[in-house]
């Protein structure tokens, strides 16, 4: 049994608007009325029997539904009670001669009826309210609501629930279908009770997670004072002083950490500084105090490590034996280390890529027998990365230093800062600065790290940099370190090194076996000739790795037999079209005004061909090629000597009258630097005389307005240069003769040295 509205007739009633609610059909209510609008239509319900429409009045509009009410009492406060007869529908209106508003409306009592889908609709929304209510702690008024047994009165008693707004209670009033009706309220209850289930859930894990807290405390106490009557306390703080007492901490490290644990002592674990306190020990105590390596004394099996793992490099090798010859003496005769804190190592290998600087520190820690760290610097631009960071900031760490030597497990590692010419600095400090400390021998035995705030002992530390240029590296840095220049290869070095290691690698990372790759010494000399042009072997590598991976791809077909032998005619084949081609100094200089310069770039020594010409016109020099200030300055000292000279020379003055250009490719290449004076000087004389330079003959030196030949750095890479260029002669100052000693004795067998101190003499040998 339901019910439903039916509409049953037309009437006309007076209008009280409702400001602040809505009153349903079977409802009492008192209703205050202040307005002169309501007190009106009260008075005019009074002299009509007593009934009056009360309308809701929302968003300045009125409800298109209404209440038809019974006004039952009338005080002298203007308060009525009212009671609720049935839904009407407002129609059309009009004002009496009182002021009263008069509208017609159609009437729709509820009407009984018998309907499935509306009583399952009912089922829907008790089931609904009553949990809302249950979880409302009010399961009394859902019983009640159980028992109400006409849906309508049911549906229109939601008018009470504080779920729903104004709007939601005027929609539900102008439902005239009940269906429409039970539908609404089911959908808006359906999401109360949605809404007070995330509530509870929300506040009950709240709740869980401040019980489990507050459980876990008490049961720590509890286990806590359990176990101190057991006699099985765990003492953190004890834990650590057990430690304090098993670990050779320094007397300073000692009393720092003896007042930390105190303080650890004192601290609740709840604060964040007892996890703070706490990590700085762990810390302190992976710091490797007093583990040193036993360094390997026998000094012929470190040389034959060394021999083993790089071809040349004799500078470096020797270095390193005198380094464990003093180490070994100083064992051996009880000398102190302590007495001397300049014993440390600090070792700079400066020279272009890929010569082998970075792989010749892991060489170092095998000869020494010692453990091997690297830090990379280049790009490094905070100074906390080497200091570390003060303990008051949040994630606190310290810098590389200390956690290398945590990773080294030692205090004596070989330590290795690579491409220290990279450092760069910027707001957030100067790294190079932070370096000064660490690798001064004078201070390092006191290296202090802003998160630990003691003194570290790096003395013992062997530090070995690397750099491929001396110049962007800060004077005061610099002059801490043990400069060691490793210029470069010859080319049967190159070949020594790609048949003794190169090849060897390539072949294992390409999965062949050594027996299934050959590769003549032939063709690995055309290799580098051909296919390569640099001072250092690490295109070399590249191309022998492209080699055997060819070599791989064949054999994994099942073509070559299984065994592959390359020769200088296959290297088409394998490695495509050679990819350097050498200008040959005869064919560039057999004409006048050109001569053969020797010059230092990143990647190594290279030459360089400076070409003269003269032009009619007004008298100047014009210089292009990208030449920078000092080697502009090197052209017009050449020009100017030529002019004061010109009778000595035998340079007729008429020549000097037109314009003289000088270039120097390649264009595209930027170029600066004293050392061209000779080679530009030789080809304005070459020009103006009309004599041709030798074309076996490679020059370098700074010129000078009197003549003089002034000397110049980079000798070993630029006369390499000349040697890989196929020059036999090579022009150099006579201060640079003692760098001759550097040049390996094979090349300086091949190549006829003039050394020179003036400006005739280098003219003499030129030509």
């Amino acid at each position: 049994m339901s019910t439903e509205t039916t509409n049953t007739g037309h009437l006309t009633l007076p209008v009280l608007p409702l400001h602040n609610g809505v009153v349903f059909p079977h409802m009492v209510v008192t209703i205050n009325v202040e307005t002169a609008e309501g007190k009106t239509a009260v008075e005019a319900a009074e002299r009509s029997g007593g009934r009056i429409l009360l309308v809701p009045r929302i968003n300045g509009r009125y409800a298109t539904v209404g209440t038809i009410g019974d006004i039952q009492q009338v005080d002298e406060d203007g308060n009525i009670v009212v009671a609720g007869l049935t839904r009407a529908r407002v129609g059309a209106g009009s004002v009496d001669e009182s002021g009263a508003l008069w509208v017609a409306v159609d009437e729709y009592p509820e009407v009984d009826i018998i309907d499935e889908e509306l009583e399952k609709m009912v089922a829907e929304y008790k089931a609904t309210v009553s949990a809302v209510l249950e979880n409302r702690g009010l399961a009394g008024v859902a019983e009640r609501l159980l028992d109400m047994e006409s849906p309508s009165r049911l549906a229109d008693l939601a008018v009470y629930s504080p779920d729903l707004s104004m709007e939601q209670k005027v929609q539900l009033l102008e439902a005239l279908d009940i269906r429409q009706r039970f539908g609404l309220l089911n959908q808006w209850m359906t999401e109360v009770l949605a809404d007070m289930e995330l509530r509870r859930r929300v506040r009950e894990e709240a709740t869980e997670r401040i019980e489990k807290s507050q459980r876990e405390y008490i049961l720590r106490q509890q286990l806590d004072a359990i176990r101190k009557e057991l006699g099985e306390e765990e003492d953190v703080a004890g834990t650590y002083r057990k430690k304090l007492e098993e670990t050779p901490f320094p007397e300073a490290a000692a009393e720092a950490v003896k007042r930390e644990i105190d303080r650890l002592e004192r601290t609740s674990e709840q604060s964040p500084e007892h996890s703070w306190i706490r990590t700085w020990l762990d810390t302190m105590f992976d710091v490797p105090w007093g583990e040193l390596s036993d360094d390997r004394i026998d000094l012929d099996e470190a040389w034959a490590v060394l021999e083993a793992d790089h071809t040349g490099l004799t500078d470096v090798k020797e270095r390193i034996i005198e380094h464990l010859a003093v180490r070994k003496l100083r064992a051996e005769r009880g000398i102190d280390a302590d007495t001397d804190r300049r014993a440390g190592s600090i070792l700079l290998l400066v020279g272009p890529p890929g010569v082998g600087k970075t792989s010749l520190g892991e060489s170092v820690a095998r000869a020494l027998g010692r453990e091997f760290v690297r830090v990379a610097l280049g790009g490094i631009r905070d100074e906390a990365e080497i200091r570390g960071h003060r303990r008051t900031y949040v994630g606190a760490r310290p810098g590389r230093i200390v956690r290398a030597l945590i990773e080294a497990g030692t205090m004596n590692p070989v330590f290795l800062l690579d491409e220290m010419d990279k450092v760069g600095s910027d707001w957030r400090g100067d790294p190079s600065s932070a370096l000064l400390e660490v690798l001064d021998p004078a201070q390092n035995h006191t290296f202090r790290d802003h998160y630990l705030e003691v003194d570290l002992d790096l003395s013992n530390v062997m530090f070995i940099a690397t750099a491929n240029m001396l110049e962007t590296i800060p004077a005061p840095l610099l002059d801490r370190t043990e400069v060691i220049r490793i210029d470069g290869y010859t080319d049967d070095e190159k070949v020594a090194i790609a048949r003794d290691h190169l090849l060897p690698r390539q072949v294992r990372a390409a999965g062949l076996q050594p027996e299934e790759l050959k590769v003549t010494d032939e063709a690995l000399s055309a290799i580098v000739e051909r296919y390569t042009n640099e001072a250092g072997v690490r295109n070399l590598e590249r191309e022998l790795g492209k080699l055997a991976r060819k070599v791989s791809t064949r054999i994994a077909r099942g073509e070559g037999g299984g065994v592959v032998e390359v020769g200088p005619d296959d290297l088409t084949e394998y490695l495509g079209k050679p990819k350097v081609w050498k200008d040959q100094a005869s064919d560039r200089t057999n004409v006048p005004g050109v001569a053969t310069g020797l010059a230092v770039t990143g990647a190594g020594g290279d030459i360089l061909f400076i070409e003269a010409t003269r032009m009619e016109g007004e008298p100047g020099l014009t210089l292009t090629g990208q030449l920078g200030d000092v080697m502009k300055e090197s052209a017009q000292i050449a020009l100017s000597y030529v002019k004061a000279h010109a009778g000595e020379l035998g340079i007729d003055p008429k020549e000097l009258e037109g314009r003289i250009h000088l270039h120097v490719p390649a264009g595209a290449i930027p170029k600066d630097g004293p050392s061209a004076g000779i080679a530009m000087l030789t080809a304005l004389v070459s020009l103006l005389t009309g004599k041709k330079v030798k074309g076996t003959v490679g020059m370098t030196g700074e010129i000078t307005l009197q003549g003089k030949v002034l000397p110049i750095g980079g000798v070993k890479q630029k006369v390499l240069a000349a040697h890989r260029a196929g020059l036999t002669e090579v022009i150099l100052p006579k201060r640079n003769e003692i760098d001759l000693d550097d040049i390996p004795e094979k090349v300086r067998e091949e190549i006829e040295f003039h050394i020179v101190e003036t400006a005739d003499q280098v003219l003499a040998a030129a030509f």
